[in-house]
């Protein structure tokens, strides 16, 4: 790789490759979601993803460029960190909190990936390549926003275990007990 343009088509394909594996995992947080708006926001967002990939493909065509098999590593990481998670038998209501979560570092992921590539095609004159390329990152600004009011509503429906209440109501009484001395 020795120029820009090389650079900005290794960051469509890379990019390209994260959203084909978010669509399959977004099937999936949809599929395990417990939570019927969670369910609906996951599969809405399947679908619009499955257009970013196209979009993606389309700026390929009018680069004059295939693309190629790249591994979007970052992604990739991101999603067996949700296997690694499953693997330890979590309750409904912590596949909920964790799929928002995990959505959060996927867009914030995302965004940063088509803020870069946008500048880099606005530097090289692909006006519409940007163009296309800032309508997906307006969508997943949205998708971001969306899933950060999730955050603020899906939580634990326990958020610790017994013991560790037992040592916090203790605690806040013997608290009390110093100040009534």
């Amino acid at each position: 790789m020795q120029t820009g343009h090389e650079l900005f088509v290794h960051g469509l394909n890379d990019i390209l490759d994260g959203e084909r594996q978010l669509v399959d995992a977004l099937e999936e947080n949809a599929s395990d979601s417990s939570r019927g708006e969670l369910k609906k926001a996951f599969e809405l967002h399947r679908k619009q993803t499955q257009q970013q990939v196209k979009r993606l493909e389309e700026c390929f065509s009018l680069l004059g460029e295939k693309p190629e098999d790249t591994a979007c590593h970052g992604i990739r990481g991101l999603i067996e960190e949700k296997k690694a998670f499953a693997e330890e038998d979590p309750s409904e209501d912590l596949i909920d909190v964790f799929n928002v979560g995990a959505a959060i570092k996927v867009e914030s992921y995302e965004i940063c990936e088509y803020e870069s590539l946008i500048d880099m095609a606005r530097e090289m004159k692909h006006s519409k390549v940007a163009q296309l390329l800032s309508q997906t990152l307006k969508e997943e600004k949205e998708t971001l926003k969306k899933m950060e009011g999730f955050s603020k509503r899906v939580k634990p429906d326990e958020m610790m275990s017994e013991e560790q209440k037992q040592k916090t109501s203790s605690a806040g009484t013997s608290g009390r007990r110093k100040r009534a001395a």
